[in-house]
């Protein structure tokens, strides 16, 4: 119990930071250049832009049918697993709204940039710990269940409506600046939720399988899987070697069988 609490904690924890870094971003370089972000929160960022009605009261406004969606055609857990999330982007909106005066940056580039950076670092935050702040979540997860359609799709096709409105409303130049920033946000919490951590599988045929296998376990403290096959032309059996190893223990690896049987492949 107290391991199960102690994980849920980290949880909150970790979906409250991603909130507030994608909430004080928005505010600090999106707002004041008109740029948008993604999703639900992008299309509060236009009702803001005509109205000055409040960020953050907007968005949950927003989210409260989309809850109801979740809560009906998806499952109860899902919807409950969101509504802290919408909950505390959306009072952080409000929260940070006065660094949108702090006139950080005042090069619509760099903004564009900077604000996908720190919006995809947040974003992942809450994809790291299997969390969402509901918004077009919601709407892929209904789309994915009934219809068979990426989530991902889903969202792309409401980002796309959101740049058609914004330059309708702001002009081309800050809609083409939006979709760069929300290129940026989507691969920065693409890496970040993933891991900069790349590995790279091989497999090695050679007529010392042993040796090699004994070699890159003792060296690099690598597991290494034999697989079984045959010689299409041969007919002879063969034990395969498959390790997965870090993309800088290639090398290693290659030195390691060069070494053992200089003609392994």
């Amino acid at each position: 119990m107290r391991e199960y609490l102690r994980k849920q904690l980290s949880t909150y924890i970790w979906v409250a930071i991603g909130c507030i870094i994608m909430s004080a971003s928005i505010n600090t370089f999106f707002i004041p250049h008109n740029l948008l972000s993604g999703g639900v929160s992008g299309l509060a960022m236009i009702i803001y832009f005509l109205t000055t009605f409040p960020l953050g009261v907007t968005s949950i406004l927003l989210n409260i049918p989309l809850f109801y969606l979740a809560y009906r055609y998806i499952d109860t857990n899902y919807c409950l697993s969101g509504i802290f999330g919408m909950i505390v982007f959306s009072l952080a909106l409000d929260a940070t709204s006065f660094l949108k005066n702090a006139q950080v940056m005042d090069d619509i580039f760099l903004s564009c940039i900077y604000g996908g950076l720190f919006s995809g670092i947040g974003a992942s935050m809450l994809y790291r710990v299997n969390a969402h702040s509901g918004g077009t979540d919601i709407l892929g997860g209904i789309v994915n269940k009934y219809y068979g359609l990426n989530v991902a799709t889903v969202g792309f096709g409401f980002n796309c409506m959101l740049m058609l409105i914004a330059a309708s409303l702001f002009g081309l130049k800050p809609a083409m600046y939006t979709l760069i920033s929300m290129f940026i946000t989507s691969v920065v919490a693409n890496k970040f939720t993933e891991g900069f951590d790349y590995k790279k599988s091989i497999m090695i045929i050679s007529a010392e399988p042993e040796n090699i296998a004994t070699g890159i376990t003792k060296e690099l403290g690598r597991g290494v899987t034999y697989l079984f096959g045959e010689g299409a032309y041969t007919k002879q059996n063969r034990k395969v070697i498959f390790v997965v190893v870090k993309l800088r223990q290639v090398s290693l690896v290659k030195a390691i069988v060069t070494q053992t049987d200089p003609h392994a492949f």
